[in-house]
């Protein structure tokens, strides 16, 4: 037998025992892919309740839903809204209100609420504006929940503004809102004299 021969020969060898190889490696990972498993409501062996389904872990919350606490419930049932914060009411925060207003809610619906934001007057879509009736009606839950789940083309801000500040910026709307359609007579009267003052 010549050389050649015998070197065609241990190439032939060669590559069979290579595809020998390749063939076991996949039969071994079909194996794996292929391992017995429990169906839900299968008795199982494994477990001393004799079930395979488990019951959830206590204290835990399932993928896509998030645990309500008092301060992201803004409804009080299917239909209604709360109207009332889920902590006091105090100038710090409107404030709070007021800088995360200015920051996050100004470039569409404009420093007073008119729905002339910057992002508006470059052309985006323009909102609706805080004061006509149907939103000077709105209660206080409507205006965090808003924020939170997104509405129309409003996408939601949850993951980017804390649950407090949704509550302070719900609160600061109402503020706007009641501002633009106060008169004169609401102003205290130290206030309200300093501002005939300037008439």
């Amino acid at each position: 037998m010549s050389t050649e021969r015998r070197r065609a020969g241990g190439w032939r060898i060669a590559a069979l025992a290579g595809l020998g190889l390749l063939a076991l490696a996949g039969c071994y990972r079909q194996q794996m892919a292929d391992q017995g498993r429990e169906l839900p409501y299968d008795e199982s062996s494994v477990f001393e309740d004799g079930r395979s389904a488990r019951p959830r872990v206590p204290d835990t919350v399932p993928r896509g839903q998030v645990a309500l606490d008092a301060l992201e419930t803004a409804r009080t049932g299917p239909e209604g809204y709360v109207n009332q914060p889920p902590f006091p009411l105090t100038l710090e925060v409107l404030e709070r209100g007021r800088t995360r207003f200015d920051a996050f809610c100004s470039p569409c619906h404009g420093r007073v609420g008119r729905g002339d934001g910057m992002v508006v007057q470059r052309g985006f879509r323009q909102p609706p504006s805080y004061h006509i009736p149907r939103l000077q009606q709105a209660p206080l839950g409507y205006f965090f929940e808003v924020p939170t789940k997104g509405f129309g083309i409003m996408p939601s801000y949850a993951w980017q503004i804390p649950a407090a500040d949704r509550w302070a910026i719900a609160l600061y709307i109402k503020a706007l809102q009641l501002s633009q359609a106060a008169a004169l007579a609401d102003v205290p009267p130290a206030e309200r004299q300093r501002l005939e003052a300037i008439k």
